[in-house]
This record gives structure tokens, sequence and C-alpha cells, in this order.
């Protein structure tokens, strides 16, 4: 049996489910979101202001999509009643970053700017230049966003320079030194 699965999800104050035969409409103020599912395989209903995902029947297939659909549609409903947020932090001397428009840009060594277009439904800040705040209702755009700009200068171990989730913890390296060659 699937643990996950099996946990019934509540549906807050200020948010609506649309049950359709394929899919999971949740509306709010801060917007939709859909999550699609195979009616072949899972059943989703509302019981008593809660959603419960079941599989039709005990196939692998079915057994695959059913702790993962109900995953999905929890995070939704987390999403849009209280959104998701990234917090990456730039560690190095000279870098930072800036928001103009829809557009992200980052001075990170390189001999020019590396510029991002910011996806459709986030919210991207910079409190300071060494900062960057990243909020949205789908948790999958918000951590996809966050990954991309992280990925283009990743945190290396001697220095410990580069773009890091606030709370990641960056393990360093010693490096070479005299002692080491004197075997």
């Amino acid at each position: 049996m699937s643990r996950k699965g099996n946990k019934l999800i509540p549906i807050p104050q200020g948010v609506t489910v649309t049950i359709n035969p394929n899919d999971v409409k949740v509306s709010g103020q801060s917007g939709t979101l859909t999550v699609v599912y195979p009616s072949t395989l899972i059943k989703v209903e509302n019981v008593e202001n809660k959603i419960k995902v079941s599989r039709v029947n005990d196939e692998k297939q079915s057994r695959m999509f059913h702790g993962t659909i109900n995953s999905n549609i929890a995070n939704a409903i987390e999403g849009i009643h209280k959104g998701y947020q990234k917090h990456l932090k730039i560690v190095g001397v000279g870098y930072k970053a800036s928001v103009s428009g829809n557009k992200l840009t980052l001075a990170i060594g390189f001999s020019h700017p590396v510029v991002f277009e910011i996806p459709q439904g986030l919210k991207v800040t910079c409190p300071t230049p060494t900062e960057i705040l990243i909020n949205g209702i789908d948790k999958i755009v918000v951590g996809e966003f966050a990954a991309k700009v992280r990925i283009t200068r990743k945190p290396e171990p001697y220095n410990g320079k580069g773009i890091m989730y606030s709370d990641e913890h960056i393990i360093r390296k010693v490096g070479k030194t005299a002692e080491g060659s004197k075997k």
C-alpha cells in the first residue's frame, strides 16, 4: 500500500478544487493550477472537504501513479494557498544580480552578463545585489528556475564562490599545501 497515496489532502479556506474526469483544477486568489491524471488508473474524489486519491485497480502502472498524483495535487493546493519561495545567495567578489522588467541579469565572473527570461507566473526580486528571491504558486516552475540560475555558477569547494541556496552548506576542501608535497 502507498502511504503517500492514501493520505487525505485537506482543502484550506479560500481554495476551490474542481474535479474533472482527467484533471483537477485548484484555484484561489493567487491563481489557478491544473493537475492532469489518467482516469483509467486513478480515481480522485472529494470526501468531506478532503481530497482522496485511490487506485482503480492494483496493476503496476496504477501503483506507480498513486502517490505521485496525490503529491502533485497536494503541492498545487499548497502553492495556491501559501505559495513557494526559493532564496539564492551569491558569493564572490564582484558577483551581483539585478532584475529589470522580466529579465534577471547576473554578473558572475564571465566576460559577459548572463541574462535569464523570468517565466510567466514567477516573481523574482533582488533585495540586495547578492540575494535572489524567487516566488510563485507552481512548485515545479519555482524549483526549475532556481536550479537553472544556480547551475550557471555552481558553488565551488575551494573558495566557496558561486550561486547557492540560502540553506545550502558547501563542504570546503583544503587545497594543495607545502606539507602534502614533502612526502
